[in-house]
This record gives structure tokens, sequence and C-alpha cells, in this order.
């Protein structure tokens, strides 16, 4: 392996970590004020922070035409994300939520883009997709369905649907706006909207917070979104999509650590089983595709 590979690699591990965390920061931040607060905040700080970043890479705060439909619906399903993730993680746990939303994403995402494009599924697709069922019904605890229509589960199965649509919008959206630029709109048009609403809200009562609300908040906006994003992004580039995608099989890892670490939550064994298996069936799946 080249040192310029083993680096990125050791960033991407990094990266893993910084989304892994995440979802222990949001937990911490849902305990002390309103999700309309919280929201404008994240989207905020995100924007700020990701100037630097567009320095470095040379890129104007421009946005073209023919990238502003992708942008736009970008925005409306990364708020729609952030308002279920929290609803989610105020009514249930940060490390199961993490992997719920990171396991069973990647499968609807191939699903929908099967349904929406009508590509073609192999049997090996098929074996992948059934690992994958098997995995979500024991993560969502489908064999006692009382179990299951509680409020955290139903809004971390919508995360993962929502995330697959941000997923295939981000494909289409490559071949007309760099990914870092992408972003920085999201988050921009993400600010503004989530300000109009959040605009009765008393916004300034972030500043009544202590010093555990800002870490978190600042974590959550700066590491866990604009530099996870950016090393994600440029490692991408270096390694190539399929190598890069399969560091993210980590992130549950970290977000089950840091939220027994952090949180003291226990670890759910269906959680851990049912995780382990739909991220088997991911990676079959990615697996085949690549030797396809």
């Amino acid at each position: 392996m080249k040192n310029e590979d083993k680096l990125y690699s050791w960033l991407l591990v990094l990266a893993m970590l910084f989304w892994g965390g995440g979802w222990t920061a949001l937990k911490i931040l849902t305990v002390e004020l309103p999700m309309d607060v919280i929201v404008f905040w994240r989207f905020f700080i995100m924007s700020i922070s990701f100037i630097p970043v567009l320095y470095y890479f040379k890129l104007p705060i421009t946005l073209s035409r023919n990238s502003l439909s992708f942008v736009l619906a970008s925005s409306v399903l990364n708020l729609a994300f952030m308002i279920s993730s929290f609803l989610g993680i105020k009514h249930g746990l940060a490390g199961a939520g993490s992997v719920i939303i990171t396991s069973l994403s990647p499968l609807m995402t191939f699903v929908l883009m099967s349904l929406l494009f009508k590509k073609h599924i192999e049997k090996f697709h098929y074996f992948g997709l059934f690992l994958g069922i098997i995995g979500g019904f024991i993560i969502l605890e489908l064999y006692d369905i009382s179990l299951f229509f509680n409020d955290s589960n139903i809004y971390f199965l919508l995360c993962a649907i929502i995330w697959a649509g941000v997923t295939i919008l981000s494909q289409k959206a490559h071949a007309h706006i760099h990914p870092v630029h992408y972003s920085f709109f999201i988050s921009l048009i993400a600010t503004v909207a989530s300000f109009i609403y959040a605009f009765d809200a008393d916004l300034l009562s972030v500043f009544e917070q202590g010093w555990e609300f800002w870490i978190s908040l600042i974590y959550l906006a700066v590491f866990g979104q604009t530099i996870a994003t950016t090393i994600f992004f440029m490692a991408s580039g270096k390694l190539g999509s399929q190598r890069t995608s399969s560091f993210m099989f980590l992130v549950p890892v970290f977000a089950l650590f840091s939220a027994w670490l952090i949180l003291d939550e226990q670890m759910q064994l269906h959680i851990i089983v049912g995780g382990a298996i739909s991220m088997a069936a991911v990676y079959f799946i990615n697996s085949s595709k690549s030797r396809n």
C-alpha cells in the first residue's frame, strides 16, 4: 500500500469515528433545547465551517442552474433527515439509531435504484437483499410487532428511507457540481429554511447553555459533518468510491462504543446481531457488483 493510500485510510477511520460520535452528540443536544433551535444552529455552524474548505478547494460561492434542482431537493431531504433523527434519538438510543440507519439505508438505496431506474437485479443481489431483510427483522424486532411500533424505530426507519433518497440525488448531482460545493449549498439553504421555520423560537437560548451543549453542537456540525464529509470526498477521489464506502461499516461500531462510553447506553444484542447481518448484506451486494 502506498504511503498516500495509508494516509487516506487512517483519515477515513478518523472520519468514521467523527460520524459515529455524532449520534452521541445529537442525543445530548435533544435533552437541552427544542428541535427547531438545534436544527437551525447545526446547519448554521456547518455552513460557516465549510468556508475554509471551499477556500482550500478554490471553489467560488456560485450555483449553476443545472445543479439548483438537485441542491434544493437534497436540502429538503437533509432537513427531513435531521428532524427525523432528532425525534428518533429523543425517544430512543443513539447507538441503536446509528446501526439501523447505517445498515438499512444502503439496502433501501439499492432497492430504490432498481425500482426507479429499472435496473436488472441478479441472483446474488437477491441473496444480499434477503440477508438485509433478515437483518432488518432482527434490528427492528419485527418478531414482536408491538416493539416495532415505538417512536424511535419508526423515525429511524424513516431516516434510512430519506438517506437513500439523499444518496441517489448526490450520485446524480455529481456530474453537475463538486461534492464539497454541493454539501455547502445544501447546508446554506437548510440554514435559511430552518431560520424561517424557527424565527419565533428562542434562537438565542443557545447562549444560555453550558460547555457540554456547545461541545456537542460544535462537534456535530464541524467534526461530525464538515470535516468528516470533506475527508470522505477527498478519499473517494484517491482510493475510489468502492473502497472508501467500505469504511462506513465502522460507523455503527464507533457509535455504539461512544454511546456506551459517554451515555452509558447498554449494547442491545438484537441491534448488534441484526446490524452485523445487514452490513454483511451491503458488503455482499457491493462486492458482487464490483466483481461483475
